[in-house]
């Protein structure tokens, strides 16, 4: 559907005849810039309103008293802590997508050897994954080429894919990563078995503040933008990716990326 703006003027010719001179203006792109902006900016109210609340409403009750039962008062500061930790992240996420927005975006590429940053965020996320007791091997491909990227938004490519996997993939579940050559590049696969998303969800899941399960997503600590700042940080790198899910039985993320 397209939206125009219509601007009419009166034309008179030289024998008198009135005629009307129609101006239309195509500004179906505006309206539907306009129509993101003031999502994006309800949804970022939204999510830094509800830790707020939350923070506010423990802080009130321990100025009215909470505070004297220190088993209580420890509980409602490290639910507060966590409130915390969550809006800073968000912050932290808005940030990373502004920038990877901009259509002058630095990408800072470099020749990166993608084992190595694997090897480095697997490492990294291995107490999350020990407390879950969650088992995560990563199956790297002898021959994987190096590829000229920024190496910080591999590891955050990476980190988010991983985190994602392991917030939704029960106690006990497995994390699969794999590299291999392919399409003069790489191809790297996230396999978990986790929740596992609907069909009707998949073709949402990269947009910004988008959650399969709002509820449960901000239970986990997510902030609705890692898939999105995925998504834009393979654009800027000339790659994709691509989802396959089944409930119950876990999702596979598969990005490719050229050499």
């Amino acid at each position: 559907v397209k939206t125009f703006r219509v601007h009419l003027a009166p034309l008179k010719n030289a024998s008198g005849t009135v005629g009307v001179v129609a101006v239309l203006r195509d500004i179906t792109e505006i309206r539907e810039l306009e129509r993101m902006r003031t999502e994006f900016v309800a949804n970022v109210s939204h999510e830094l309103r509800t830790p707020l609340t939350s923070i506010k409403g423990f802080v009130e009750t321990l100025l009215d008293g909470a505070v004297e039962d220190k088993l209580l008062a420890r509980h409602f500061l490290d639910i507060i802590s966590e409130e915390s930790n969550r809006l800073s992240r968000l912050i932290d996420d808005l940030l990373s997508l502004s920038h990877l927005e901009e259509k002058d975006a630095s990408v800072n590429k470099v020749p990166v050897e993608m084992d190595k940053v694997i090897a480095n965020i697997v490492s990294m996320l291995q107490p999350q994954m020990k407390e879950k007791n969650l088992d995560l091997e990563p199956v790297i491909a002898g021959n994987l080429p190096v590829i000229m990227a920024d190496r910080d938004m591999m590891g955050q490519l990476l980190i988010n894919l991983l985190d994602n996997a392991i917030k939704y993939t029960p106690a006990g579940g497995r994390i699969n990563v794999e590299a291999v050559p392919a399409q003069q590049g790489i191809k790297v696969t996230v396999r978990d078995t986790g929740i596992g998303i609907p069909e009707e969800s998949l073709p949402r899941l990269f947009e910004r503040f988008y959650r399969v399960d709002k509820a449960r997503s901000r239970e986990m600590g997510g902030t609705g933008l890692g898939l999105a700042i995925v998504k834009h940080i393979l654009e800027l790198h000339g790659g994709s990716i691509e989802v396959n899910s089944e409930l119950g039985r876990g999702t596979v993320f598969t990005f490719y990326l050229p050499a």
